[in-house]
């Protein structure tokens, strides 16, 4: 939430051509009473892009995955792995873990309503519900009510005592149970998730499983999405300099200025584009202290540019 915006997925697509996108965990409250459009409307060149839903009314659910196939969206995703109280007290994220079969009539109730893959993002358990035979029982449950794609974060989540940023660090990956659901699931496309930092565990991964999703690493690092056409699609992509993809994100940048978009809303996306070289903390730093201010346009963004060439 307040991170893969549809800011944030544009810069990505200019990074990568054929990587899936998916929006930051959107709930059905928002759409339904709130501004949806602020939250639905994207730009056609994410595709693929998912629409990430937080909820647990399968009524509810259901309408806003008509709103997602009306624009346009490729998948609709239920989130069952977000580990925040808040979260936690409207109901939905991962304490739903322990609540497999209204998970299963959320998902039927959407695919009864929509004809776009409706898929689920989970956790490998909660709290003291965290065996095997558990987290089989959900994949299990789950699955017949029409779900064929699961996306597993390989850690379990504490919904009490750990803070939602402790949750991403603290419980221990245990790859290995993902992959027994793999094996036990054969049918179903398997996809890990959590604490890929580089390919070479992300091709060991998928020796065994059908997928790998990369959040936190691409976040801080998004030049590692440069590779990814290259590396898993056809071999032959060209890999993007880093100032030819700011130089492709400053129309972009102008069009929404120009609809009354702040320029931190963007560029804050953009601070890590320089990590690991020479000039990275003088760009952060620039676009840092100058993209929050008022009347603050893509001069921002050149001037730090410069600031990359020594």
């Amino acid at each position: 939430m307040d991170w893969t915006d549809r800011h944030c997925r544009y810069f990505y697509r200019l990074l990568s051509k054929h990587a899936f996108l998916y929006s930051e965990m959107v709930t059905t409250g928002a759409l339904i009473h709130g501004d949806r459009h602020r939250f639905l409307h994207f730009d056609s060149t994410e595709h693929p892009v998912a629409l990430q839903l937080g909820g647990s009314n399968p009524n509810d659910l259901a309408v806003c995955a008509s709103m997602a196939e009306d624009y346009g969206y490729a998948e609709v995703n239920l989130n069952v792995g977000c580990p925040s109280d808040r979260v936690q007290n409207g109901r939905f994220g991962a304490c739903l873990m322990a609540e497999p079969d209204l998970v299963a009539e959320c998902v039927d109730a959407m695919k009864n309503k929509v004809a776009l893959p409706v898929t689920v993002k989970s956790r490998i358990g909660i709290d003291d519900q965290d065996s095997f035979d558990e987290l089989a029982h959900f994949i299990d449950t789950v699955a017949a009510a029409g779900c064929s794609v699961f996306i597993i974060h390989a850690r379990k989540a504490w919904l009490k005592g750990l803070s939602p940023k402790q949750n991403r660090e603290v419980p221990p990956l245990d790859y290995e149970r993902v992959y027994k659901i793999k094996a036990s699931f054969p049918h179903l496309e398997i996809i890990l998730n959590g604490g890929i930092t580089h390919f070479d565990q992300a091709d060991r991964v998928l020796q065994t499983v059908d997928g790998v999703m990369i959040g936190r690493e691409i976040y801080h690092n998004p030049y590692l999405l440069a590779d990814v056409d290259a590396h898993f699609f056809d071999g032959v992509a060209e890999r993007p300099s880093r100032e030819a993809v700011v130089q492709a994100l400053m129309p972009y940048i102008e069009q929404r200025l120009a609809e009354g978009v702040r320029l931190n809303s963007i560029v804050r996306h953009v601070l890590g584009l320089f990590h690991g070289e020479p000039h990275a903390r003088s760009w952060r730093r620039h676009l840092s202290e100058n993209g929050p201010k008022n009347g603050a346009d893509v001069n921002v963004l050149f001037n730090a540019l410069a600031l990359t060439r020594g």
